[in-house]
């Protein structure tokens, strides 16, 4: 595990890069997107778990054109009443500036990065998203389809807009085998919004798994974040798991 670069159009990129533990030989590559919250410790450590299982998982900071991933995580404990909310006030205008444009030219030097990484398999990868990464990750999959072949995306947000660019949008011509699990009672991810991604998925033919996390709040993955739902957390572990076994070249 260490951290390192990535060379994009935009600049020298921070990551976190993730092997197995003292294993060595060659593995399958997975890119990580973070959440709206940072390249964190928290992120460091999912990515560091993912790679145990026996992947080379490449997190990036996303918001690098915002800042540094120092600058762009809390300092302040986001389990504390009122803390979450104090930093997503900051953290929606970096959101924001993320275009469709923009994320997509990252993306490619991301893949790109991850596939010619020492020690990672000749091969597609697979993509994991959080939050407002599901959108990327769904991105990476239309974009990329020869090179993503799986994606897994936990309390995503936004995923059907009436946008040209829409995350749905791109199923069309992707190829990856993709699980969705939503929070309950996202009002960023409604059952009308889930039942517009299933129609996608089914007429490009893809293998489409989706369902909803009942009980779990949006952020339910996150044990840094008063939204953290430990039974929610592990169960989406286990599934991803499973999915990138089923999934990835071993």
């Amino acid at each position: 595990m260490t951290n390192t670069t990535v060379a994009t159009e935009a600049g020298e990129v921070e990551a976190w890069l993730a092997r197995p533990d003292g294993a060595g030989g060659e593995f399958p590559g997975v890119l990580l997107y973070m959440d709206a919250i940072g390249l964190r410790p928290q992120i460091r450590q999912m990515a560091d778990r993912i790679a145990s299982w026996g992947y080379t998982v490449l997190a990036p900071n996303t918001f690098h054109r915002s800042g540094s991933a120092d600058e762009t995580s809390p300092h302040e404990d986001l389990r504390e009443p009122g803390a979450r909310e104090r930093f997503f006030a900051g953290a929606v205008p970096r959101m924001n500036a993320l275009t469709s444009d923009l994320s997509r030219s990252d993306t490619a030097a991301y893949l790109d990065a991850l596939k010619s990484a020492d020690g990672v398999v000749d091969g597609p990868v697979g993509v994991v998203g959080y939050c407002m990464g599901v959108r990327l990750a769904l991105r990476a999959a239309g974009d990329h389809p020869d090179s993503v072949a799986a994606v897994g995306g936990f309390h995503g947000g936004g995923l059907v807009t009436d946008d040209a660019d829409s995350p749905h949008l791109w199923l069309g011509s992707a190829k990856a085998h993709l699980l969705l699990r939503h929070a309950d009672q996202d009002r960023s991810m409604t059952p009308e919004q889930m039942d517009v991604l299933a129609d996608a998925a089914r007429a490009a033919g893809l293998d489409f798994d989706q369902d909803v996390y009942r009980g779990a709040p949006h952020g339910y993955s996150m044990a840094d974040t008063s939204m953290y739902d430990p039974q929610a957390a592990e169960r989406h572990f286990e599934e991803l798991r499973a999915h990138f076994a089923a999934h990835l070249t071993p």
